[in-house]
């Protein structure tokens, strides 16, 4: 998949985010200066399929506190979310899911699904109450049975658009 380099970002943050050894991004990129790069550049992620090829998109509107379940562009489905509280907001930018992880066991909930942002994922939650609210460290939280089902159906390297 091709990543588009925002303002600020590194090579390494790019790595990290994408749980991808340097080292092959720099292999995947022959053509660019790893100490140099700049807003706009398109590196090449190996590993991941391009997010078009996927007929699936989610879709978070931290505002509304949902998330929407698109496929070719409908929507399928739309899901209550908690997300970031106002000392940990949940980003905003356009993402994919990279891996996935049944039974990540605590507040976790019975999946989580990270994203291509460090530290970041879609996920279920020991604390059904708080769906609704901004409460969370920036993550996106749903009902248990909700990420299940949504884990079901997209693949990894799936598009998430998370926008005010």
């Amino acid at each position: 998949m091709l990543h588009t380099v925002k303002q600020g970002e590194t090579l390494y943050q790019i790595s990290q985010d994408y749980r991808t050894p340097l080292s092959v991004i720099i292999s995947a990129n022959p053509t660019i200066n790893p100490n140099i790069i700049y807003p706009g550049q398109t590196i090449v992620i190996p590993g991941f399929p391009q997010p078009e090829t996927i007929p699936y998109q989610i879709e978070v509107s931290v505002n509304n506190r949902t998330l929407r379940l698109l496929k070719d562009g409908v929507v399928q489905k739309q899901y209550p979310i908690a997300v970031g509280s106002i000392l940990h907001g949940t980003p905003v930018g356009n993402f994919i899911i990279i891996n996935k992880a049944p039974n990540p066991g605590g507040p976790f909930g019975t999946m989580w699904m990270s994203l291509s942002k460090e530290h970041y994922g879609i996920h279920g939650t020991n604390d059904p109450s708080s769906i609704g609210k901004a409460v969370s460290r920036g993550c996106i939280r749903m009902y248990n049975k909700d990420v299940e089902e949504l884990a079901s159906i997209v693949p990894i390297g799936t598009s998430v658009i998370i926008h005010p």
